[in-house]
């Protein structure tokens, strides 16, 4: 075979140069009309959202609010900026996450077992119901001062704060996704010889996955909610003490960041939550 004729076969295997070309701008195209409409769904999604930002910026330029009271949007953001370059912004962002992670977690392990046992076990449910039902109904807020005087105003005080909050949207959640799950389901499991183990691990626990899962979302509103309430009575750090020394020593764009910096901070729990649970729940059906 001649080399022309090997060339020939070369070109006819990977295509001649303006086929590549057509299908390169193929690509492109694709992923540009790709791009577009991921860009039109958000831009769809946060319409009222950047309508918001646009009149918080104009308003106090026009005069329509105070601006001692509501300064612009931009300078809040410009607050932001000076404190994360003083290194401020890290140390009360750190001190808040330190500690609402760390109750949060200590709820998690503490309460969704406690909550699968309750469910699973009706004699434990009818010895706990009433102690759960006074507790539930005691907001945490109305215990700080409680939690203070038994604990002092350190770090125990709040991580314990964030646990006692994040306790009971973790337990009635996980004690309801027990309880409703399909007895179908567990008598056919029995039948086919499954063991109590591997009745838990096969049906109970994933049936039981998407209503445990709202109840861990909730319980990390619930952990931000009360973390900030308690750095504002005894705390040096955290944002919940930015906010409030902001306000005392009157600097509003301060203030107006950290609780912009608490809003991101519940958004960013709350999507690392939703992707854990796609990703533990890959087998669920999609919602229509």
């Amino acid at each position: 075979m001649s080399n022309l004729e090997i060339l020939t076969l070369l070109e006819l295997a990977e295509g001649s140069p303006k086929d590549r070309a057509r299908q390169r701008a193929g690509v492109v195209a694709a992923a540009t009309g790709s791009l577009v409409r991921w860009l039109a769904i958000i831009g769809q999604r946060s319409l009222l959202l950047l309508l918001f930002l646009v009149l918080w910026e104009t308003a106090p330029r026009l005069g329509l609010i105070d601006v001692t009271f509501l300064p612009p949007f931009s300078e809040v953001i410009a607050a932001g900026w000076q404190l994360a370059q003083s290194g401020e912004l890290y140390d009360h962002v750190g001190a808040s996450l330190l500690r609402a992670l760390s109750g949060f977690l200590i709820a998690i392990a503490l309460f969704v077992p406690l909550g699968v046992l309750t469910g699973w076990y009706v004699g434990l449910g009818n010895l706990l119901s009433q102690v759960i039902e006074i507790a539930r109904n005691t907001a945490p807020l109305a215990l700080l001062p409680v939690f203070i005087l038994l604990l002092g105003i350190g770090e125990l005080s709040k991580v314990t704060m964030v646990v006692y909050s994040c306790a009971w949207p973790l337990l009635l959640n996980t004690i309801a996704a027990v309880r409703q799950v399909d007895p179908l389901l567990v008598k056919s499991a029995r039948t086919m010889g499954a063991t109590p183990s591997q009745l838990f691990r096969k049906v109970i626990l994933p049936a039981s996955l998407p209503t445990i899962f709202v109840g861990i979302r909730l319980a990390s509103a619930s952990a931000m909610l009360v973390l900030v309430a308690s750095e504002m009575v005894g705390a040096k750090s955290g944002l919940g003490y930015l906010i409030i020394n902001s306000q005392y020593s009157f600097l509003i764009p301060q203030m107006y960041f950290g609780i912009l910096g608490i809003t991101v901070i519940g958004l960013t729990f709350n999507a690392i939550l939703e992707a854990l649970e796609r990703r533990l729940m890959r087998w669920k059906a999609p919602a229509v």
